[in-house]
């Protein structure tokens, strides 16, 4: 009898056919081409580099008479009591905002208000006290490097001149300025972030480092308003001239800047 043939083999063959098909790779339509992004440089970064008209002697008094007369006694917004809390609330407010310093500085300064005291406390439990601000680690060994050294070499005083307070750990030329000015009446301009940011965009002050910023600003605030220049500035990009959406709305000196980004026609 003859044997039946068996379809299976048949079977396997279409399954192979199938999974070869499957395996092949479906034609898909090249992906369409990335317009170029146009080479715009942002006002703001125009700015940045000088590109603001210069503003005139007369603007610039008119400017700060407004800003004097919005705020006739500004100061810093760092808790302290004294000149040493001062000096080490500002180290502390490098890459910090100042209400985060404000949070850990006053069980800080409950137990070390002097630089003999700082001294005694030691690095460890500075940085234990310290340890929700940024850089807390450096930080903490700048403070009780700088209290140590205050103890040493300046009989527990903070001193009053920019080269000896630059001379201590963590203590730059911005820092040096806000004590000089806050603590012992100095007219001198402590250039952060946002008095940059409001020297070159306003056109008071371009330059294109704090520094360069700085020395210009000297050059233009009238004598009168020198007293509390840096605080009005401050305060002025903190609150108003904000970096990425000035409130130009509600600037007082809108029609005195120089910035031709500006929100508002002023």
């Amino acid at each position: 009898m003859a044997k039946k043939l068996s379809k299976k083999p048949a079977k396997k063959s279409a399954r192979k056919t199938a999974a070869k098909i499957a395996a092949k790779p479906t034609a898909r339509k090249a992906p369409p081409k990335e317009k170029p992004v146009p080479n715009r440089k942002p006002v703001a970064a125009k700015a940045a580099d000088g590109a603001s008209p210069l503003m005139t002697t007369a603007q610039i008094k008119e400017a700060f008479r407004r800003l004097a007369a919005a705020n006739p006694e500004p100061t810093t917004e760092l808790t302290y009591t004294n000149p040493f809390t001062l000096l080490v609330a500002v180290v502390l407010s490098a890459q910090a905002t100042d209400a985060g310093v404000n949070k850990a500085t006053p069980a800080l300064f409950a137990l070390a208000d002097t630089p003999a005291k700082m001294a005694a406390l030691g690095e460890d439990r500075i940085r234990d006290l310290i340890k929700t601000i940024g850089l807390f680690r450096t930080k903490a060994k700048n403070v009780a490097l700088l209290a140590q050294k205050l103890v040493a070499e300046h009989g527990g005083e903070v001193p009053r001149t920019r080269e000896a307070l630059e001379a201590l750990p963590g203590v730059g030329r911005k820092t040096a300025n806000v004590v000089l000015n806050t603590a012992f009446g100095e007219h001198t301009i402590a250039v952060d972030t946002h008095i940059f940011r409001l020297g070159n965009r306003t056109g008071m002050a371009p330059g294109k480092n704090p520094l360069e910023v700085e020395t210009k600003l000297e050059q233009v605030i009238p004598p009168e308003f020198k007293r509390h220049a840096h605080h009005w500035l401050i305060l002025h990009g903190r609150y108003t001239c904000l970096a990425r959406k000035p409130l130009c709305e509600r600037c007082i000196i809108a029609d005195l800047c120089q910035w031709p980004g500006k929100t508002v026609a002023a």
